[in-house]
């Protein structure tokens, strides 16, 4: 991978763009556009703004400059001194020859360098595309080609996996990147280190130039792009925009009550759309402070102690970990809000929380947009048993008979479909996808089931399940179509499916059900896994439990029934006190 170090390329950018590379002139093919009639109703009801991400954050840091902003295990930020570090990241960035509106493929863990290097990506109108320390070659390939991505900044100092090796093979993969960028490498490693970056004093003509950039950027044209956990084998790439992100997190800080005394504690990967909605932009909207580790309790519950937490958000499996640690109560005290991420969180998780003076609330939400919250104010009942309500007057909910565009009726269960202000019209450059995706209306097909409830008149969603083939690992949505056909290629394979398994603290973990080829030699999970390691794939996409089989069961009209195989492995584990460790390969 080339290092653009020293390059002139990028230079008019900030001396005083030329036409041919001015942010107006990098808009990203493939974009599917809400309707101008929507527009225009989202910009009449203020819903879409006139800010976009980095002038928004700027103007926050002037108005909180001296407040805290962001706090780590290690590190401690205002908001003058955020925005400082990451208008030198920015400069440093377009000084290196990358352009506005280029992509760049993002894999780094939570860390205060993480959330510099983010602002620094929007200030420099450079597009994040938000993939996670935890894939592999196959899916930075795919997405990096899909989305044209010519930059990857990588976590140097990943624990369990060598990201540098993995971004150097990527490059010789894809001709389009040109250039490495780190955060926790050495100082004589190759590339540009965020930590060099950020120490940068920019002048004068750098400032306008990141100013210039800042405001010529647009509004309605995409800020980052997520990944999908769709039902295909290769990932789709959501574009958010600038004004409906921002919208969604004014949304969300208002909707939890958020204030410049607010304290966040986050610990799910910053790249989520859940920790950049939810957490950061939600913070950094009012003036509130971020607090982001790793979810572990030994380090995240003493920082909320110590930072009077306020506020947190995690997957119920995490919260019941949290209460058996001995810091529980102290990073509760001054906690106003504890939401649980999950399908269905179970009730004694919700009582213990509750029982220990945690005000318990639910939400749900998408990559794709539409977000569920249960009211601050609910009974405990609607609280404990659905995910909510859609978060804006603006949002759009239907809920069809699945495969086709009719609504069942109150009470019934159906397939979640939302339009709306924050909610996408299409995936990037994915036509045949949209086609399946989004109904003629242009309503997203969530692939949830969910049902309608009411409580004391409050018309609420409850997850029922999913009509997409998912399996739901902690909140990381594993496609069962990309595994399965990669596992098809094993030669002791003869048929493959896999599904969802109960989990206690993940939620659901990944059961493969094998016919072998050979009967007398089967495949062994060790084996299965050693193969997918082979092909690239993240690990925590690999099966953990592995059933073999005579024959698949069938529907009557001949596909398979993963219905009953999700029914069978439920009745397996019910009989067995945990899944056993020989059959796992983590």
């Amino acid at each position: 991978m080339n290092s653009l170090h020293g390059s002139q390329a990028g230079n008019s950018v900030i001396d005083g763009a030329t036409k041919a590379s001015s942010p107006q002139n990098t808009a990203l093919p493939g974009v599917v556009p809400h309707p101008q009639a929507e527009v225009d109703r989202y910009v009449a009801t203020g819903a879409w703004g006139t800010r976009s991400l980095p002038t928004a954050f700027r103007q926050a840091a002037t108005t909180y400059a001296e407040r805290t902003a962001l706090i780590t295990p290690d590190t401690r930020l205002t908001y003058r001194e955020l925005d400082a570090r990451s208008d030198a990241v920015a400069a440093r960035l377009l000084s290196s020859g990358l352009l506005p509106g280029e992509r760049v493929l993002l894999q780094l863990t939570n860390s205060a360098t993480a959330v510099i290097a983010w602002y620094g990506l929007l200030k420099a109108g450079l597009i994040p595309v938000c993939t996670l320390a935890i894939h592999r070659r196959l899916e930075i390939e795919q997405i990096g080609r899909q989305s044209g991505a010519v930059a990857h900044l990588v976590q140097a100092d990943f624990p369990s996996f060598d990201l540098v090796g993995l971004a150097q093979e990527v490059a010789d993969l894809l001709p389009a990147m040109r250039q490495l960028v780190t955060v926790g490498a050495a100082p004589d490693k190759a590339g540009l280190r965020i930590e060099d970056l950020q120490d940068h004093e920019i002048s004068n003509k750098e400032q306008a130039g990141l100013l210039e950039i800042a405001g010529s950027l647009d509004v309605h044209g995409p800020a980052v792009l997520q990944l999908s956990g769709g039902t295909t084998g290769t990932p789709k790439i959501i574009p958010r925009l600038h004004a409906e992100y921002r919208y969604n997190a004014g949304l969300t800080s208002g909707w939890w009550g958020h204030t410049e005394q607010s304290v966040l504690a986050f610990g799910l990967p910053l790249a989520h759309n859940a920790a950049l909605i939810n957490g950061l932009h939600a913070a950094h909207d009012v003036g509130a402070a971020l607090l982001l580790a790793t979810p572990g309790a030994d380090v995240m519950l003493p920082l909320m102690a110590e930072h009077g937490a306020t506020w947190t958000m995690s997957p119920p499996g995490l919260a019941e970990e949290y209460l058996s640690h001995p810091a529980f109560d102290d990073a509760v005290a001054r906690l106003s809000t504890w939401v649980l991420t999950a399908a269905r969180v179970p009730r004694p998780v919700f009582d213990e929380l509750t029982g220990r003076g945690v005000h318990v609330t639910q939400a749900f939400g998408m990559s794709e947009g539409l977000f569920l919250f249960t009211p601050l104010d609910a009974h405990a009942d609607l609280r404990a048993q659905t995910v909510g309500v859609p978060i804006s007057p603006l949002d759009e909910v239907r809920v069809l008979r699945p495969g086709t565009e009719a609504e069942v009726a109150e009470g019934e269960t159906g397939e979640l479909a939302a339009r709306g202000p924050y909610t996408i019209r299409g995936y990037l450059a994915a036509p045949d996808r949209d086609r399946e995706a989004f109904t003629a209306e242009g309503f997203y097909r969530s692939g949830d089931l969910v049902r309608t409830r009411r409580y004391a008149g409050t018309l609420s969603y409850s997850i029922e399940g999913r009509a997409k083939d998912l399996v739901d690992r902690g909140g990381e949505k594993i496609n069962a179509e990309e595994v399965e056909l990669l596992v098809a290629g094993h030669p002791a394979v003869a048929e493959i499916a896999l599904v969802g398994m109960p989990d206690p603290r993940l939620g659901e973990r990944g059961c493969a059900y094998v016919v072998p080829r050979d009967p007398l030699n089967p495949p062994t999970l060790a084996g299965i896994c050693a193969y997918l390691e082979a092909q690239g794939l993240a690990k925590y996409k690999w099966p953990e439990r592995l059933e073999l089989i005579d024959a698949l069961p069938r529907t009557q009209i001949g596909k398979i029934s993963k219905v009953a195989l999700r029914a069978d492995i439920g009745a397996k584990l019910k009989h067995e006190t945990r899944i056993c460790p020989p059959l796992s390969c983590f």
